[in-house]
């Protein structure tokens, strides 16, 4: 497994951030049965840069707490039957490893909703991985019905590691 953990933002985090980002990554991996070694990509930085980020990609001039990119077209989520049949596509071909995608995450936001929520902000990026894994397994949340399924996936994930309210 590879984990690229990119930290570019001033504003410094009193937390084993590295530690967290690695046992969500970890624990999404075997909670949706990922048969595969994979690579994931995580950039930490700010609001002013994470809303730059979501203007070019989504069209959307406001910051935002996590994105995902997702490398991996499912034909339904966590579906990993077919992906060996596309290995030059999904796969890096010096390591082998399924290519998920990124994940860019708010310094500024973390710190924001672990107030506004309550808990800690070791338990606000577990969240911010666990639910971005999910989109990079192919969940999404635009339906209620989606919704639903994410998020009592994530707060599987989360309790499975001890990341608890």
């Amino acid at each position: 497994m590879t984990i690229n953990i990119e930290y570019e933002s001033e504003k410094k985090l009193d937390i084993p951030y590295e530690d967290i980002i690695t046992a969500v990554i970890e624990e999404s991996m075997d909670y949706e049965g990922c048969p595969y070694e994979a690579e994931v990509n995580v950039l930490i930085t700010d609001n002013e840069d994470i809303r730059q980020i979501n203007q070019e990609f989504r069209n959307i001039d406001n910051p935002t707490d996590v994105l995902s990119f997702p490398m991996v077209d499912y034909d339904f989520p966590s579906d990993f039957d077919r992906l060996e049949d596309m290995a030059n596509d999904y796969f890096n071909p010096e390591t082998g490893e399924l290519l998920l995608g990124d994940i860019v995450i708010s310094i500024d936001k973390v710190i924001e909703q672990a107030e506004k929520y309550g808990h800690s902000e070791t338990r606000e990026m577990a969240f911010l991985v666990a639910h971005s894994m999910l989109h990079l397994f192919g969940y999404d949340h635009m339906e209620e019905e989606e919704r639903q399924i994410m998020e009592q996936k994530q707060e599987e994930i989360l309790s499975r590691r001890g990341y608890v309210r």
